[in-house]
């Protein structure tokens, strides 16, 4: 059986990496978050005191010039789900945190984080048999990927999935009007920057998950993948 590329990309907050996860694992595939990894180079900048997280303002030369000291891998932990860890530290549950989620959108608009990033990512999708989920992946990094898809729900929708994400980690505190405004503010300067803008490619399948269940989600993404592998 021939193994494929999967793109998946869309809008903040509407399950992309639940999805594609559940999809490489169906599948026996390899997958990449690579939204975890702009979240990595983000806690990377705010720890390094390269970005402020009040104004967001961000110190480009010298970030820049430390990008090769970003280092980013991921590991399954003993409950088999997949961790992100930087410079040989897991930090998966810092980098879900708000501080990140209202940080990232400006760091994943720099052009030389993206050119960085994009090249790791596509050395790791060489060979096929890789889900990868994003904001890019089926109009930068893999424009020729077998499968592309795009996937929404509505911001009230993505807004309430979020807080119950972040509720379930512990956090009592983050209100439904704060993620909210998060996630209108991360729509717009994902779909507005000038560097790899976020955008449904010509040849993606929409899918809009708003009034989805997970499981009818997952059987409808494992039809269209093996429809592809198949034809």
């Amino acid at each position: 059986m021939k193994k494929i590329t999967i793109a998946i990309d869309g809008h903040s907050s509407c399950g992309k990496s639940t999805m594609a996860k559940s999809l490489a694992k169906a599948l026996n595939y390899i997958y990449v978050d690579t939204g975890a990894m702009y979240r990595a180079v983000t806690l990377y900048a705010l720890r390094a005191g390269l970005m402020d997280a009040e104004t967001k303002e961000i110190d480009t030369e010298r970030l820049a010039s430390q990008m090769d000291e970003v280092n980013i891998s991921f590991e399954h932990d003993e409950a088999g789900r997949m961790q992100t860890v930087l410079n040989g530290e897991n930090v998966e549950k810092e980098i879900r945190g708000m501080t990140v989620s209202n940080c990232v959108s400006p760091i994943a608009a720099l052009s030389f984080v993206r050119e960085h990033l994009v090249a790791l990512q596509q050395k790791m999708g060489l060979e096929g048999g890789i889900v990868m989920d994003g904001r890019d992946i089926g109009t930068v990094v893999f424009p020729n990927a077998d499968l592309k898809v795009f996937v929404t729900a509505s911001p009230e929708v993505r807004a309430q999935r979020r807080l119950l994400e972040l509720q379930g980690k512990g956090d009592t505190t983050t209100t439904f009007a704060e993620v909210l405004k998060n996630v209108e503010e991360r729509d717009y300067i994902d779909s507005h920057r000038e560097v790899s803008p976020l955008r449904q490619a010509e040849d993606a399948v929409l899918l809009d998950n708003s009034n989805l269940t997970i499981p009818q989600q997952d059987e409808l993404l494992l039809k269209w993948a093996m429809d592809c592998i198949e034809d």
